[in-house]
């Protein structure tokens, strides 16, 4: 259940998840064209945005972790965190510069491929907030990484969705726990909250499987079909962890693989 902490972090997050979108996105719609020399140009607007919201969300991920220990132990010290560690190139080990020179490429290729230039333009807007969109979660779990390293109380992290609506992979992921040494598997454009967890065991992987069953359910429903034993359909290896080269663990399905940076199809 979302505690009033939660639902005031979720919405300062909103708050600059949205700031970020709209002025990056808008400078992608004030260019003239999507040539070389443009790229240097966009760049220069819009790269320190996206690492000021990588820090603007890492601090207030930091600052609400520190509120959730002091909860449970009255004497934790503050968090430290160095913000450099978090965000920027650090995120995926690759330069922005390079990241975000792929929405022109984007752009190019579509057009290579026949795909008139409006079409191509929007291709290369879509690819462009999925990687601000990307960075940004990227950051929030990567702090939670580095500060519950530091709080050993906290022994799990767990999903808790905040949305309107989630989409499956959210929904199904936050029926389990996962190690906190372990980075949080992300989707572009998840908003879920990855909560700390204190326990005196291991709970195992599923924590509320009255609910995973539901979802299944809701599943058969959709699909029209089900089969539990695994022979047909195995439901509950929908949704895995998957490692990407640059950004960790994904959630996606079993059998997906990445033969690349460019290489990522997922909800958003």
């Amino acid at each position: 259940m979302l505690t009033r902490l939660d639902r005031q972090y979720g919405s300062a997050v909103r708050s600059v998840w949205g700031s970020v979108l709209g002025r990056t996105g808008q400078s992608w719609s004030d260019l003239q064209s999507w040539r070389d020399a443009d790229v240097r140009a966009f760049q220069r607007r819009t790269l320190p945005v996206i690492l000021a919201g990588e820090r603007q969300v890492a601090t207030l991920t930091a600052a609400y972790l520190e509120q959730l220990y002091k909860d449970v132990d009255g004497s934790a010290r503050r968090v430290k965190l160095d913000l450099d560690a978090v965000t920027g190139a650090f995120l995926r080990g690759v330069d922005p510069v390079d990241v975000y020179e792929r929405p022109f490429k984007e752009v190019r290729a579509a057009i290579g491929n026949g795909v008139d230039l409006d079409e191509a333009v929007e291709r290369g807007a879509n690819r462009l907030e999925t990687l601000v969109k990307t960075d940004l979660q990227l950051a929030r779990t990567h702090t939670v990484r580095e500060v519950a390293d530091d709080m050993p109380r906290f022994e799990y992290t767990v999903r808790e969705l905040q949305g309107e609506y989630d989409c499956a992979l959210c929904m199904i992921a936050s029926t389990q726990r996962y190690h906190k040494r372990n980075l949080a598997p992300i989707h572009p454009g998840c908003d879920c909250l990855v909560k700390t967890v204190t326990a005196d065991y291991d709970p195992g992987q599923v924590i509320d499987g009255e609910r995973l069953e539901r979802i299944h359910d809701l599943v058969e429903e959709a699909l029209g079909k089900a089969d539990r034993g695994g022979r047909a359909v195995d439901y509950r290896k929908i949704i895995i962890a998957n490692e990407h080269g640059e950004i960790g663990p994904v959630l996606g399905y079993r059998g997906q693989r990445f033969s690349g940076p460019d290489d990522i199809n997922l909800p958003t």
